[in-house]
């Protein structure tokens, strides 16, 4: 399935070709806004953005707002407000699980220590509430304010299932919905709000970005479980270690408990494993095609996704998006 996806799929570049200098306006935006005379806050945020990550969530508000026929300043704007509050939220959960690693640089909590790094993340969420706040759209600082408190319920409801490896499939699927979906849906329907378009239409956006943000961590999920730990900047299978259940787990273990049940019981209580029991625990998944079923399920909802698209006549803007999709299933970081 995956290697017929990479073939159609283009590159990240290529797809965000026609939004490439208002991302880069996104870029100076942030720097901007983290100068301070606190000189700690300009060099985290400087090695921050170093650190490189892919800007889909503001592009994909950025490219809405284009295809809804916008082209003023507050795109650019308001995808820098979602930066921020992604950013706050990744230092955040970086403390939260005690990751080292983050795209192959030393976490910011790693480097400055949590209290720093507490305080750095309390303020990029304030941050970004005043930079929105500098126009006068009550109705995209109702939906910035809705998507941040749906992603902190997010992480406090992941905390009640940390370890519980009898969690199920719909309660994965509402973490998901909470900690990544809705901020992808947000970031569309604001490019609908900008663009002013018609109710139906501001619907389908939303429900494009938010399909498109859950195929989105299904596939970073199957990444945890089967990628390359170079490419990715992180040790494979952190999130199992960290107590995590994924949907390849969950779709295991609903299916295969007898020697499941305890190699992962065995792995969250230690916090590590061994390269016998995950060679062991990867056959397994691979045995039962938990792979694939979490794979398909990616699909689905990129497919979803794609279906939202055709409410709008064709051009570039629509193209792009329609991409986008295929390149999330195909992406090996």
């Amino acid at each position: 399935m995956k290697p017929d996806v990479e073939k159609t799929s283009l590159a990240l570049s290529q797809i965000f070709d026609p939004i490439r200098e208002d991302l880069e306006r996104v870029d100076q935006e942030f720097l901007r806004h983290v100068q301070s005379r606190v000189t700690l806050i300009p060099e985290i945020g400087k090695y921050i953005q170093q650190s490189g990550g892919k800007r889909i969530r503001p592009a994909v508000l950025l490219m809405a707002a284009r295809l809804c026929g916008y082209q003023g300043d507050q795109a650019v704007l308001y995808a820098s407000v979602v930066e921020f509050i992604h950013t706050a939220t990744l230092v955040h959960d970086d403390i939260i699980d005690d990751s080292e690693l983050r795209r192959g640089r030393l976490s910011v909590h790693s480097r400055w220590g949590n209290d720093i790094t507490v305080l750095l993340g309390d303020y990029l969420y304030i941050k970004s509430m005043a930079l929105a706040l500098t126009q006068d759209a009550l109705e995209v600082i109702r939906i910035l304010c809705d998507v941040t408190l749906r992603m902190i319920e997010g992480e406090l409801y992941q905390l009640t299932k940390n370890g519980d490896i009898e969690i199920s499939e719909d309660e994965h699927f509402e973490i998901i919905r909470r900690k990544t979906a809705y901020l992808f849906g947000g970031c569309a329907q604001i490019g609908g709000k900008l663009g002013r378009v018609a109710p139906e239409r501001e619907r389908a956006l939303h429900e494009y970005g938010f399909n498109l943000g859950i195929a989105f961590q299904l596939v970073d999920d199957l990444l945890d479980l089967s990628g390359d730990e170079e490419l990715l900047g992180k040790p494979v299978g952190g999130d199992l270690r960290e107590g995590k259940m994924t949907l390849p787990l969950i779709y295991l273990l609903q299916r295969e408990n007898e020697r499941t049940t305890p190699l992962v019981r065995e792995i969250v209580a230690e916090r590590t494993v061994t390269a016998d029991t995950w060679r062991e625990l990867s056959g397994l998944l691979g045995e039962h095609r938990a792979f694939d079923y979490a794979y398909l399920k990616a699909v689905e909802h990129a497919d979803r996704a794609k279906k939202q698209l055709y409410a709008f006549p064709p051009s570039a803007e629509r193209d792009a998006l329609l991409a986008l999709p295929d390149y999330v299933l195909s992406r090996d970081r």
